[in-house]
């Protein structure tokens, strides 16, 4: 019964988180909880709309595993052809300087590929993020390798993981352990929430010379 009970009380916190955050606006996403992990089922009007659908609710407490079979399904002002999303994201190039020349986007019935080499791990992410909220994308697959010009000092881009860590206000630094192999950092330890996994993530993409990590922390509430 306890067991049940915790399920509903995490289905009814999240279900409002989605409520809560202004970038959502559908009525028509279902949330089931069993044994800490959410299952987000139904549809959305955008791509970046079901991106911030999943990322509200690994921000509940007690959340550790966020399962997402949303559906995109466009309005019909939404709608747009592939020429006009690709024009979009030539557009996004002169302004984002996350976007480089290196990248090549691939536009085929709304869905984004993109394809080229960057120099930041971080550049990766954000070149996704900044496409998957234009108007018209139903989904983005991010084939982007990350080249750095230099190789990474291994114990300084430790450090500077370890330094960012410990800068963020939401992640105890006590409780991740930062260790590197050639260019690629591992993440150990344990966080309180997917949030909190993600943060530390981020810091650790940020650094120069880092082209993978493997984020092995846990989340315990």
């Amino acid at each position: 019964m306890r067991t049940m009970d915790n399920d509903k009380t995490m289905q009814e916190a999240v279900a409002s988180e989605l409520l809560w955050d202004p970038k959502i606006t559908s009525d028509d996403i279902r949330v089931s909880a069993s044994d800490n992990a959410v299952t987000l089922t139904g549809h959305v009007e955008s791509y970046g709309e079901r991106s911030a659908a999943v990322l509200a609710a690994e921000r509940v407490y007690g959340v550790k595993a966020v399962a997402d079979e949303l559906e995109v399904r466009l309005p019909s002002s939404g709608h747009r052809d592939d020429t006009e999303i690709a024009e979009e994201i030539a557009r996004e190039r002169h302004w984002n300087m996350w976007f480089p020349d290196s990248i090549d986007a691939e536009v085929r019935d709304g869905h984004v590929t993109l394809h080229g080499e960057v120099d930041w791990l971080y550049q990766r992410a954000e070149a996704e993020r900044a496409v998957q909220h234009l108007a018209g994308v139903r989904g983005v697959t991010n084939l982007l390798t990350v080249k750095p010009r230099v190789q990474p000092d291994t114990g300084g881009v430790r450090q500077r993981v370890e330094d960012a860590i410990e800068r963020m206000a939401d992640l105890d630094a006590r409780s991740i352990r930062v260790t590197m192999a050639d260019s690629t950092v591992h993440l150990h330890g344990h966080v309180h929430s997917l949030a909190e996994r993600h943060i530390a993530e981020q810091a650790a993409e940020a650094a120069p010379g880092v082209t993978a990590v493997v984020n092995d922390l846990t989340v315990t509430p």
